[in-house]
């Protein structure tokens, strides 16, 4: 029985055809006896993380409507190792095979199953390095004085915020009045009435 394919196609930009793509996929299902039962084309895709068809094509997978994706490459399909691991992870999980022409990988194969494995490792060093990364940033950021977080309110504003507070303005009106985000004053405000609970127990 003939293998059912399906066939996806992509350009990132308006000025680009996916037709030598679908060309070069025909012929190569042509010659391995597939059955190419649906083309998914995604044109114009740019920065965009919306990608119709692709979403389209997995539905179908979930469905067993075909047995193997065919994709010209790897960069078709996804923009990280963590998204194309992600990907590559539920066409395992569904029963799906994977053709990408360029790469030579055919997961039909031994050789195309490993390297599939490989791409999950190397998204969990992807991102290992992006959270490394990420830190060292800070820890750089923090050498040079810079603060994260909440800044700090003066205590001469808290004492304004305290004072018009006890004269019974409200919350828009002290915020206003101060030139202060309201949610400053409601916050001193609640340890306004955080304090004098305590003092009353």
């Amino acid at each position: 029985m003939a293998k059912r394919v399906a066939i996806y196609a992509r350009v990132s930009t308006g000025g680009q055809t996916t037709e030598n793509q679908l060309i070069r996929l025909r012929e190569v299902a042509e010659r391995a006896g597939w059955d190419v039962v649906q083309e998914y084309v995604e044109t114009a895709s740019g920065a965009s993380r919306s990608r119709p068809a692709l979403d389209r094509m997995m539905a179908d997978a979930r469905r067993r409507r075909f047995d193997l994706i065919a994709a010209v490459d790897v960069s078709r399909l996804g923009r990280s190792l963590a998204n194309l691991a992600a990907l590559f992870e539920e066409v395992r999980q569904i029963g799906c095979d994977l053709y990408l022409d360029r790469e030579a990988v055919d997961t039909t194969t031994p050789a195309g199953r490993a390297l599939l494995g490989m791409a999950s490792v190397f998204a969990a060093f992807e991102r290992d390095m992006i959270v490394e990364r990420t830190q060292a940033g800070i820890a750089r950021a923090r050498l040079r004085g810079v603060r994260f977080g909440r800044p700090e309110t003066g205590d001469g504003t808290c004492e304004a915020i305290r004072s018009l507070r006890q004269q019974g303005l409200g919350i828009n009106k002290i915020a206003a009045e101060l030139r202060v985000g309201k949610s400053v004053v409601q916050r001193i405000a609640n340890e306004m009435k955080e304090e004098a609970h305590g003092s009353q127990a």
